[in-house]
């Protein structure tokens, strides 16, 4: 009987996350049971969308009591199965949580890995994970992405803003620009990811301006990941019949209800025809075996650029994790937790 560890929360996140909130914790290996299968993790992600059941409150997932394993997506390996249909040897990704090891049914969000040559195993938390089917379907279905589109992408270094931005310019947009955080962020999303332009939002001494100047005709979509002051700011820059997806909100996922900026400029709702639109990833579930097979072959043949920030050991999530408030990350951030 071997072991297995796990992070979990020890006390509720107040502001930005700190490692201390958490703990790693060892427990006996989990046998699989009648219909189950064990996978052993080989690399584990951190979310940013992760926090917001962090705080103790429900958000559109219900807070997560202490003392429990954090939610994650795992890549990994089948190393014991009662389940003919889950062979051990399989590579699989799956919700697995912040642990070594998780039991598996084959319900809920889980997949067998393609295999397609080129593409690294780490990928299928990544670019061919959560992140961009998140990028897939809010272009495609919640923006109603069409070809001609000029389309304007916050966290645009982030894994799901590098990947809705790519798509975009796969799929016909006339011109897609990126808003980063730093000069090396711009210059990748520009000269690697083949964005048209990209702005720091740090620097930019107008960033309204700066984003006016780039959209002369307005933004036909916003493909947005950091939250209600970026969505106010360009809703008065949106295009005649202009798209926002709500993909996520990393600047407002550590303030409290009080403290979040609220959308005051609403008259382009009206005047311009604006839609507004939120995801959940999982609710395009039906769609994720051709947008996976579809991006991978794009992954392979170098068409969809990625980055990733690899840390090693289980006992590196927290402060990985934390880091993502911070801003400091390139890409994904996925952490190696035994060997492939």
């Amino acid at each position: 009987m071997g072991e297995m560890q796990q992070i979990v929360l020890t006390q509720y996140c107040e502001g930005a996350p700190k490692p201390s909130d958490f703990r790693l914790e060892s427990l006996p290996l989990p046998e699989p049971k009648d219909g189950q299968f064990r996978v052993r993790h080989v690399w584990c992600s951190v979310d940013p969308g992760t926090r917001s059941r962090l705080s103790g409150g429900d958000s559109y997932a219900a807070a997560l009591p202490l003392g429990k394993p954090i939610d994650g997506f795992s890549v990994g390996i089948i190393d014991a199965s009662n389940n003919p249909d889950w062979p051990v040897g399989t590579k699989v990704f799956c919700a697995g949580g912040w642990k070594t090891h998780s039991v598996q049914s084959g319900k809920g969000f889980i997949g067998k890995v393609m295999d397609v040559p080129g593409v690294p195993l780490s990928a299928w938390i990544g670019v061919l994970g959560v992140p961009g089917l998140t990028a897939w379907f809010g272009t495609k279905d919640v923006a109603r992405f069409k070809p001609g589109d000029g389309v304007l992408v916050t966290s645009a270094a982030g894994p799901v803003g590098a990947t809705a931005g790519q798509l975009a310019k796969a799929w016909g947009a006339s011109k897609v620009v990126g808003v980063a955080g730093s000069d090396e962020k711009c210059a990748w999303l520009v000269n690697e990811a083949g964005f048209d332009a990209a702005i720091n939002y740090k620097t930019a001494p107008d960033l309204t301006g700066a984003v006016a100047a780039e959209f002369p005709k307005g933004v036909d979509v916003l493909f947005d990941n950091v939250g209600n002051a970026m969505v106010n700011r360009v809703l008065p820059l949106m295009a005649l019949n202009g798209r926002i997806c709500i993909s996520g909100q990393v600047a407002d996922y550590n303030l409290t209800p009080d403290q979040t900026p609220g959308i005051v400029n609403t008259k382009p709702f009206i005047t311009h025809r604006v839609n507004m639109q939120g995801l959940v990833v999982f609710d395009f579930a039906r769609g994720f075996p051709e947008a996976l097979g579809t991006m991978a072959k794009m992954t392979a043949s170098g068409q969809l650029k990625t980055q990733e920030e690899r840390f090693t050991g289980i006992g590196a999530m927290p402060e990985a994790f934390c880091g993502l408030f911070r801003g400091e990350n390139s890409g994904r951030r996925v952490v190696q937790v035994s060997a492939e």
